[in-house]
């Protein structure tokens, strides 16, 4: 819980540089993490705060008759949560595990920060480089990216409709 609220309070970038300057110091120097693992902990530390909220917030929508019928069948607490509440609770959080996913999917430009070289880093790289620069790069390369980040995301949010209509088949009238 501390550990959830503490780093949804900070933002991701307060992360990132967490990540990249504190973690070398937690662990021994001779398993001291390379420059690329360290924003990838620090990423999948933020992530993994949100989701833990996304997936609380669909327990909690989850009718206090499902988990007394669960418990009236002689389910244990994992078996109850595990053949009962969760398909029920991930049923209804596929819409906010999807925004989850596209706020990080856009949010990973921030490891540029860190020093370590993205998506749009290597757009900024080529503008600099005179096999690539032309006066057209900058504008190319950033149109380029924002049709893929969009595709990307439109992607994933046709996905998560295909997943939410699927199985909500049973709940059709």
């Amino acid at each position: 819980m501390v550990f959830i609220e503490f780093v949804r309070g900070v933002p991701l970038i307060t992360v990132l540089f967490m990540a990249n300057t504190m973690l070398p110091l937690f662990v021994p120097q001779e398993y001291s993490p390379d420059r690329l693992l360290r924003p990838l902990v620090g990423v999948a530390l933020f992530a993994a705060a949100y989701m833990a909220e996304v997936i609380r917030g669909g327990l909690q929508a989850i009718p206090k008759g499902q988990y007394e019928g669960a418990m009236s069948l002689g389910l244990g607490y994992w078996s109850m949560m595990r053949l009962i509440i969760l398909p029920q609770a991930l049923r209804i959080v596929i819409p906010g595990i999807v925004n989850t996913f596209i706020g990080l999917f856009k949010d990973s430009t921030l490891v540029t920060i860190v020093g370590i070289f993205d998506f749009l880093r290597t757009i900024e790289a080529t503008l600099v480089d005179p096999t690539w620069a032309t006066p057209t790069t900058r504008a190319t390369g950033y149109a380029f990216a924002a049709v893929f980040y969009f595709l990307c995301c439109w992607g994933m949010s046709r996905y998560s409709i295909a997943v939410e209509q699927r199985l909500a088949a049973g709940q059709r009238r």
